[in-house]
């Protein structure tokens, strides 16, 4: 197949551009210049029909779709562009017969970016409700129901949503302090980016599966040195009482990932490795 990735001037974009490349017939969609010489290109941005019609002479079997705007964006570049972009470009593939289509959402789509957010349930399962008061998160949920939109008149289509944490380098470690300051949902739920490269790996190999699955990708552990029964105590006081705390009681839970990998375990075989030190 030939693998359409989207966002390849970004930090996870230009790292799966060199790994599929090796094994894979890839192309590049991304606004900046072309990141390298010898793997096909087309510049432009995915919310602009116009730059996608330079995609016209590619069989585009599968995508990754990477590229976004992030954390922090206005409700008008939230909707703008992840949203109504992300339609156009499905639009554009789905018409042309592509039926394998990966989203990178993201673990803010459930809300957690909110600083007064508290999750239905612990750990947070792959398919928690969007609670978002922020326009990323929501923006992202939002996407993932477009899925389902597009899954309805294309039923033979494969979707799969993966909501990355918080992507890091291979060179980053763990925080002195025990106690997330803010946003803990955040700032305990951080991955590799060598864990994500592999999660997309597992779900291209995956062999196809009409329907639309929403997975949690996060680090095998929660990013943090303390218990995570401290890290949220610590983080909320009074105001986590509600939060059921239970499962990181359990012998040999005290560090386990805050976001359930119950999904990309069992549709795609998929278990993070890289532990944080």
């Amino acid at each position: 197949m030939t693998v359409l990735i989207t966002g390849t001037s970004g930090f996870i974009g230009k790292e799966l551009a060199i790994a599929l490349h090796r094994e894979r017939d890839i192309v590049c969609l991304s606004r900046g210049r072309a990141p390298f010489d010898d793997i096909p290109f087309v510049q432009g941005s995915f919310d602009r029909f116009e730059d996608l019609r330079g995609l016209d002479r590619y069989d585009i079997s599968a995508v990754v779709h990477l590229a976004a705007v992030t954390g922090g964006c206005s409700e008008e570049d939230g909707l703008s562009v992840n949203v109504l972009g992300t339609r156009r470009l499905y639009r554009y593939l789905l018409d042309r017969g592509c039926r394998k289509l990966i989203t990178a959402s993201s673990i803010a789509a459930v809300g957690c970016l909110s600083p007064d957010f508290m999750p239905s349930e612990l750990p947070i399962p792959d398919d928690h409700p969007c609670l978002a008061e922020d326009a990323y998160g929501f923006s992202k949920a939002t996407v993932e129901e477009l899925t389902r939109y597009f899954y309805r008149s294309h039923p033979d289509a494969d979707f799969v949503n993966l909501r990355f944490g918080a992507v890091v380098d291979e060179q980053w470690t763990l925080p002195d302090s025990d106690t997330p300051a803010t946003l803990p949902f955040v700032q305990l739920a951080h991955v590799y980016v060598s864990d994500i490269l592999g999660a997309l790996h597992s779900v291209l190999a995956s062999p196809p599966k009409p329907g639309v699955r929403i997975c949690n990708v996060v680090g095998p552990e929660a990013s943090c040195r303390a218990p995570v029964t401290d890290a949220l105590n610590a983080a909320f006081g009074e105001r986590g009482s509600p939060c059921d705390l239970s499962y990181f009681r359990q012998p040999g839970h005290e560090r386990k990932p805050i976001y359930s990998m119950e999904g990309m375990q069992r549709e795609f075989g998929f278990e993070p490795q890289r532990r944080f030190t």
